[in-house]
């Protein structure tokens, strides 16, 4: 009996045999090919800044790379006069396409977990302080008042593939997230091409799979906040590893602008009506897509540094690292504990 078993397990064996053959032939035709691919690195303009994205690959996509960010610009753009965002801003009747649903849906998640911090419906202040769509740059504090009469993300709803309003004049900027979901759309192509190894960056927004041309996790910098208007400023506070990740830095030192001695930023509190003016001076956000990265590092910018701390306590899938002034004006950087492995923490090698 015992030796019909052996010879039983040995025809068993010998059965498998030639599929385990396949499976390491084949996992070393994969290692190999991956090996042979070379990585395609494209670079260009969209959203009014640049983007730079690098994927490995045998052929250049970057043609229809920019055909999907086109997409997202007619769909989310309210600097576009044809896209969807403007045609409802004007109040027409229009269905909504995927894209802006996508985007419309998260946008009011994280603006009920943020109680409003976030808030796409912020557009008119925005505009009356010359960071949006359209410009005035004439505010007072009973303008203010008026515009706030029509700013709330409670006013808007999405009622099938229509936007449906509390009143006609109020109007969405999609800005503070439209670029993480750029960078998570050309990510969906890449992946649908079967890319598994790349790396998107839309002005500053970033989305990593796979490993690098180093055959490693991916390192991001993580900028200054040194005031620099015109975006040439290339210091950084810190280089941190990504893989499989999203990242998204948002902060008050590239749009801004000083009128009476007084500097205003972009970030809008959507509570007040004002530009934010707290410790906070950047808060970047770690979060599995790029979408929601970006809409938490602007809902952190508008809370300030106390509050952001508060937040990540109770929201354990965001990690954060945020540079802020303490009391006598030093800088000074906040991470999160599942972070410290991961920074190269140039400041200590300074």
């Amino acid at each position: 009996m015992d030796n019909q078993n052996k010879a039983t397990k040995r025809n068993s064996w010998i059965w498998k045999l030639p599929f385990l053959v396949l499976l390491i032939v084949g996992t070393i035709f994969i290692i190999n090919k991956q090996a042979t691919t070379p990585y395609i690195k494209n670079s260009g303009m969209v959203f009014g800044t640049f983007y730079n994205i690098t994927y490995q690959s045998n052929t250049d996509l970057q043609k229809q790379i920019e055909e999907v960010l086109a997409l997202v610009d007619q769909s989310l753009s309210p600097f576009n006069e044809k896209s969807i965002i403007t045609a409802v801003n004007n109040n027409e009747d229009i269905e909504v396409n995927d894209m802006f649903k996508d985007v419309f849906q998260t946008a009011m998640k994280v603006s009920k977990e943020t109680q409003g911090d976030f808030d796409i419906t912020v557009s008119p202040l925005v505009n009356i302080w010359g960071f949006g769509f359209k410009h005035d740059l004439t505010p007072d504090s009973a303008k203010i008042d008026s515009l706030r009469e029509f700013v709330g993300y409670q006013k808007v709803k999405l009622v099938g593939n229509k936007v449906i309003k509390e009143d006609p004049r109020i109007m969405l900027d999609c800005s503070s997230i439209a670029k993480g979901y750029g960078v998570d759309a050309v990510g969906k192509f890449l992946e649908k091409k079967g890319i598994r190894n790349y790396m998107v960056e839309i002005g500053g927004e970033v989305l990593t799979k796979g490993i690098s041309p180093r055959k490693a996790d991916w390192r991001i910098g993580i900028s200054k906040p040194i005031e620099d208007s015109l975006a040439i400023n290339n210091e950084l506070e810190d280089i941190i590893t990504l893989k499989d990740e999203g990242m998204a830095t948002s902060g008050n030192y590239r749009n801004f602008y000083y009128k009476d001695g007084q500097k205003y930023a972009h970030t809008i509190n959507p509570h007040t009506g004002y530009p934010v003016q707290h410790s906070l001076l950047s808060a970047t956000v770690i979060s599995g897509n790029c979408t929601i990265a970006d809409a938490y590092a602007t809902s952190f910018m508008v809370m300030g540094y106390e509050k952001a701390l508060k937040f990540l306590e109770t929201h354990k899938n965001l990690s954060a690292y945020f540079i802020y002034s303490n009391d006598n004006g030093d800088t000074q950087v906040y991470y999160s504990p599942s972070l410290k492995s991961r920074l190269a923490h140039l400041s200590e090698e300074q």
